[in-house]
């Protein structure tokens, strides 16, 4: 192993290096984010899509549109609601080429969303990267960040689901302390300094994500308001493959 790479936390499951970057297709209206994707090309094979796109109409017909260019499809719409209509939620994205969906809320939630999916991953929202310690107490929640975004990833594994998104800032106590077997879908990566007008309070860069035990990282606006999309998504790739390739035992 070469210096400055853990290999402990560094995770090892099978994920080909170019679907761990996750697009987040946030754009105003379907017809925008088809284009998008064209002018992305094979650059992009991983791609969510979330509240923006869903509240503009035609989201299952974006799915299927995506699907149909083998694409992978990541389904942000965090259901948090009663667990029998969160279960139901869960069950009409089965079998429509969705790889990974989110829900929020408590461990009965957790427990029915996990029961209801067949060939989805569900994914519990550990504490949103918009949020800081100030945001915690004004919910109310009387302990730190990492001590929350643990209890939660733990509770989510016991209840059946596959993973957690959580901030590359918990990954490294997610991968201590939590099984390996978790999914870690890390959003808030910034490559560059982040701007005051960012509303991403808990973030990292790409290599920090992966090197604290990341499975997949979720980029938006870098990408998307960068002046060539493509080669910004392409030199996420670079950036994640070295990782990856420091990770690996020399030869």
């Amino acid at each position: 192993m070469r210096l400055g790479v853990d290999m402990s936390v560094i995770t090892a499951k099978a994920i080909p290096i170019r679907e761990r970057l996750i697009f987040a297709l946030d754009v105003a209206d379907a017809e925008q984010a088809r284009g998008l994707v064209e002018q992305l090309g094979d650059s992009v094979e991983f791609y969510k899509i979330g509240l923006e796109l869903f509240m503009a109409g035609g989201y299952f017909e974006l799915i299927d549109w995506l699907v149909a260019r083998h694409k992978k499809m990541f389904c942000d719409l965090k259901f948090f609601d009663v667990p029998a209509t969160v279960a139901a939620a869960i069950k009409r994205l089965n079998h429509r080429g969705v790889t990974f969906a989110t829900i929020h809320g408590n461990q009965a939630i957790m427990e029915a969303a996990a029961a209801a999916k067949q060939d989805v991953k569900v994914l519990a929202v550990t504490v949103l990267t918009s949020l800081d310690r100030g945001d915690l107490d004004d919910l109310g929640f009387n302990c730190d960040v990492e001590q929350l975004v643990l209890s939660r990833a733990r509770r989510a594994l016991e209840a059946g689901c596959d993973g957690v998104v959580s901030s590359g800032l918990e990954a490294i106590p997610l991968r201590q302390y939590i099984d390996n077997r978790l999914l870690i879908v890390t959003p808030g990566i910034r490559p560059v300094e982040n701007r005051p007008s960012d509303d991403q309070k808990r973030v990292v860069s790409v290599e920090q994500a992966f090197k604290n035990g990341a499975d997949y990282i979720v980029v938006g606006r870098p990408i998307r308001d960068a002046a060539a999309p493509r080669a910004a998504a392409e030199a996420i790739h670079v950036s994640i493959a070295n990782v990856f390739t420091q990770a690996s035992p020399a030869q």
